[in-house]
Parts: C-alpha cells; structure tokens; sequence
C-alpha cells in the first residue's frame, strides 16, 4: 500500500460529552456497524510511536504499522494496539478509540486490529484538519469477503497483483480469487508437468474485436506468460501480510484447452488431435476427458503442487461451462458411465467433482465450485459459487451447502457501468455503480435457517478484454467500494444517498491526488434524458472530491472552458424549440466523465 501523506495537528481540546453522530460524515467505506462522535479533536504534530499489548508475535503487523507515515516505532507510544481474546466482540470486529491521551484499537484477532487500522487510515486520508474523539464498534456482516482476478485472459505483473492485494485490504476484503487456468492460457507452474506454461502458457494470437464481428479481428501477436512458483509464494505470502486468504482456482473439467494444448492425450477418444490454446473466447466443447484414469492423475499432481503453495481451506476447480458433447461420444466417458451406474452425462460431470472433492478433503481442503456443480447432484462437502443469477445459491442453500453469492448482473465488474457508447470495449452488459450498492446477496426465498448458509460474497473481474492495470483500475472503482460495503456494512446502516454523493466522491478524490486511473462518474443528478417544459432548474453535484462540472446549451461537447456550474442551471426554452444541455465533470488531475446529454424540449 502507497504511504498515506497525513498531517495531524496537536491535541486541541478535552473529550466532552460523546454524542451520535452520522458515521459515514467519518467518510469511512465499508460504514461501520456503530460510530460515537466526540466534541473536539487532536491529533499529533509529529510522528507517534505504537505500542502492542497482549501479542505473541507482532512480526507481521509491526512491519506494516512501520509502513505508514504518521508512525515511528522509536517515538513515545500514541497508538496502542491491544489483542485481547475475551474482547465480547464479533469475529474479525474491532474497537477502536480516540481519547484525550491515545488512540487505541481493541480486537479479539490480529486481522481486527488491522482492519481497526484501516478504518484509522481512512480517517486520517479524508479528514485532514484532524481525528475527532471517538469511539468505533465494527465487526462485518459475511465471513467471506472476496474480489476475484482473472489471469488467463490476460496475465499482469506480480507488482500489480500486490496493488491488487493492499486495495482489497484497504476496504476489508478478506479472500482474492486467483482465476489462473483457463482455455486462453495457463498461469501457474507445475513442476512435474512443464509444457503446461511452455506451451499451455501462450496463444498465437488475441481477439481484440467482438466475437460476433464478421471479419473478426485480431492483434496477430503471440501472447503468454505464466507466474513461477517463487512469484505464487511471494503472493501468497504478501497477501497474508495483509490477512487476505489466496484462493486459487484451477478449471476443470472445462475451460481446459490450454492444459489440452500441453497434453493432448487427456483428451476424450483414443488418439485425439493436437490443440492450441484458444485465442477467441466463450466455451468450447474439448475438455478433460472423464472416462480416462490418467485425467484424474494428472489433475491430482497438479492439486498437489497447487496445495504446497497455497494453505487455503479453499482449492476452487471451476466446474462451469462444461460442454458434454464430447463426452457422448467419447468411449472412455461412456464406459464410466456405465461402470459407475451414472443415467447420464450431467452426473459424469458430478462424478468428476466428486472424486475431486474427496481427494481434496483427504489433504484437508474444501472445494468451491461455480454453481453449475449443482447439476447431475451436488458434492457432499462443497461450498457453490453462485454467478449465474442467485438461483444456484437459493438451491445450495436449500440443499444446507455453504455460499458464495457472486452474480453476473449484480456483481461482474467486466461489465461496463452505463450504456454510453463512450465506455470502453467490455464483454458485453452493464452494471452501474447503484445496482451494486443495492444488492442484498442475502436472498429472500431463503428461510432463517437457511439464510445461515449464505457465508459470503465477491465481485469477480474476468479481463478478456481487459488487457493492462490501468484498465483494472477503471473497472473497479469505484464499484469496489459499494461491493465493500454490501460484505461488511449492517443493511440498516446503508446509506446510498451519503455513500454515492459524500464518501465515494472523497475516495474518488484521494486516486486523483495520487495519479492513479479510475472511473469518473457522471455530474450528480444529470441524466440522459429528455425534459418538457419551458424554464427549467438543472440542480448538480460533484462526484470526486475536488473536481467541477462544465456544461454546454448549444449540443456541443463541453470542455474546461465552458460554463462552469457553481449553482443551478437556468434554461428558458421558448415554445416549440429545445436545447441540448451536455454535461461532463473534470478533475483536478484532468481525468474527465463521459458526457450526459439532456434535451430540454417546449
């Protein structure tokens, strides 16, 4: 994480009588479960010292507090950091306390105490005149907390994976799902299997246009890489750093013509053709075959060196778009079938997760598998990720099977955020900032009982046509901060009016401050619509903290030098004419929006 430029002044007044107050006006994001405001506030006019109580180890949490900039571990404690098991607080909750002689933050946990840290920081970013006296009881609403990555598409730097990694902390996300095989490219070493990444691991070309585009277009350059095992446990071990749990994914029995390009002969049929790993995406009907034994001991030699790298309960082997059309002519299949007493190629794919599952759990570990796992019967011991819609998860749930609620339309930040053609090319589909904020992954249909089964939830971000980080950065935020709140914040405690127009505007200002890329959002309450009427008051806001808004009456496109809005727009329209009133916000570092066009027609 980039050190936080913090200025804090000196101790100011006494701690007076603590009265409720907003806990988002903090521009805390995920909004804590309950925030008391003091009169007054102090901080320091130098750096503070830290000092740890009741920790064993403060090896791992002294090295980041080090890292920040308004501490120095050789200066007088001011900030105490308190590990104390009988702590009557939820799991991963934390208190945190700003009083007239130290600040201090209480957990029962050391990923409390770091998320009290977080909440610290992110006070200190978007209130820089001072920390008011306070008192934070936090604790998050899911277990699960997770950001998915998709590497196979396009594969990005170790570098960039740990931004990744520190952005997900920052905003208590606790699980990264590293997507790292696919059809277009396989990611990860495996020593005893080498052409997985000299092979498996390139493509000759990348689409770069629809894949309904007639001609299709290409870039005609080869594209590949893969991460050694020494990247994988430097990732995994910075991730730790931050308390976040790596859970890696390695597809099967679809999505496999990468592995498929390295050994041909895990395919279906006695002596099946060479492949290449695909350079187009969607689904494709060559996958591992499930009738042959060497299938299942190649995918067991691979989960074995995948377990040493990676100590997470949790080995996610996909189990989606697994087209059977191969398999119903395949001989090896069809003898499996009739050997195992399977009715039919659903439950051959139901096998295979099975037998999966059941050398997993032998190591020790849990499977989670995209809900398509549900079809042919659900294995007895997997956790179901639900991306079609929610109705995978509502039937898990039913079935008493823990899950992950991750779903296309809510929760798939490849999708472009509005409809404009001024978005860049995208998979297809939008999912704009509101509909996330919405969403409660905690379904309706579902019981008391049953809701309990409900452990989570996660954002995925899948890169065929992202291609670099920057891009990653325009996806994700500021959508990242309404997918945090859904997984931590209390649903009575959402507030989309003060989310959407205060703290993301302050967060959005802070990336601006610091160069970084993002997703400008419209002016506040512009519309691409169109108005009757003849005098019109067009009222505005600014969404990034710091930016303005410009606009034009004449249908131009408007730039820094237009009108500058600083009060409501007035426009007279006289009868049987209209105006064309475009918007757009700039930024201080000249990042723009795209522009809103709303007709004002008489």
């Amino acid at each position: 994480m980039k050190k936080i430029s913090v200025l804090i002044w000196l101790l100011l007044t006494s701690l007076t009588q603590l009265t409720a107050q907003n806990n988002t006006s903090l521009g805390i994001i995920p909004a804590p479960v309950k925030v008391i405001i003091g009169d007054g506030s102090y901080p320091l006019s130098s750096k503070i010292g830290v000092k740890f109580v009741g920790f064993n180890n403060t090896n791992s949490l002294a090295k980041f507090v080090g890292q920040l900039s308004f501490i120095d571990l050789q200066q007088r404690p001011g900030l105490k950091l308190i590990l104390d098991k009988s702590l009557a607080i939820k799991e991963e909750g934390y208190l945190l306390s700003v009083k007239k002689d130290e600040i201090s933050i209480r957990s029962t946990t050391e990923r409390g105490v770091f998320y009290g840290l977080q909440t610290l920081l992110q006070i200190l970013n978007t209130n820089q005149t001072g920390i008011p006296f306070l008192e934070i009881e936090d604790y998050p609403r899911f277990a699960y907390r997770g950001m998915h990555l998709d590497v196979a598409r396009h594969l990005f730097p170790v570098s960039f994976i740990k931004e990744y990694i520190d952005m997900l902390a920052y905003y208590k996300l606790n699980t990264f799902h590293w997507h790292l095989t696919e059809d277009q490219g396989w990611r990860i070493e495996i020593k005893k299997y080498p052409k997985l990444t000299s092979i498996g691991g390139f493509r000759d070309q990348t689409l770069i246009g629809y894949l309904r585009d007639n001609p299709k277009q290409y870039d005609n350059e080869r594209y590949g890489g893969f991460y050694t095992q020494e990247e994988v446990k430097e990732v995994v071990a910075y991730a730790a750093s931050k308390y976040i749990t790596v859970v890696p994914e390695i597809e099967m029995p679809g999505h496999a013509l990468a592995a498929l390009s390295a050994y041909p002969e895990l395919a279906c049929g006695k002596n099946p053709t060479s492949f290449k790993a695909a350079y187009e995406w969607g689904v494709f009907d060559d996958v591992f075959c499930a009738g042959k034994e060497q299938t299942f001991k190649f995918l067991q030699d691979v989960l074995d060196e995948v377990l040493l790298l990676f100590p997470s309960e949790y080995i996610h082997i996909g189990g989606d778009e697994c087209p059977k059309t191969k398999w119903k002519t395949c001989e090896f299949c069809q003898k499996r079938i009739l050997k195992e007493k399977l009715k039919d190629e659903h439950e051959l794919q139901s096998y295979f997760i099975h037998r999966i599952e059941k050398y997993l759990n032998k190591k020790g570990r849990q499977i989670i598998g995209w809900d398509e796992i549900l079809e042919g019967g659900l294995a007895p011991n997997a956790t179901v990720m639900s991306w079609r819609g929610t109705k995978g998860g509502i039937a898990a749930a039913k079935l008493s099977h823990k899950v992950i609620m991750t779903p296309g339309p809510y929760l798939y930040f490849d999708k472009q955020e509005s409809k404009s053609s001024e978005e860049p090319l995208t998979i297809g589909g939008h999912v704009p900032l509101s509909k996330v904020y919405a969403y409660n992954p905690v379904p309706e249909e579902l019981t008391k009982e049953e809701q309990k089964y409900i452990i989570g939830v996660q954002a995925n971000l899948w890169t065929e046509y992202i291609k670099t980080p920057e891009k990653v950065r325009y996806m994700i935020y500021p959508r990242i901060f309404a997918l945090s709140e859904i997984a931590w914040t209390p649903l009575a405690n959402k507030d989309w009016k003060d989310f959407s127009e205060n703290r993301v505007a302050l967060h959005l200002g802070n990336l601006d401050q610091k160069g970084l890329i993002y997703r400008v959002p419209e002016p506040i309450g512009a519309k691409d619509t169109t108005l009757t009427g003849e005098n019109f008051e067009l009222k505005y806001k600014v969404p990034v903290k710091g930016a303005a808004i410009y606009y034009t009456i004449n249908g131009k496109t408007p730039y820094d030098f237009d009108f500058k809005y600083t009060d409501a727009v007035k426009v007279h329209v006289p009868k049987g004419e209209e105006r064309i009133l475009k918007s757009v916000v700039f930024t201080s570092s000249g990042r723009r929006s795209l522009v809103i066009t709303t007709v004002l027609k008489n």
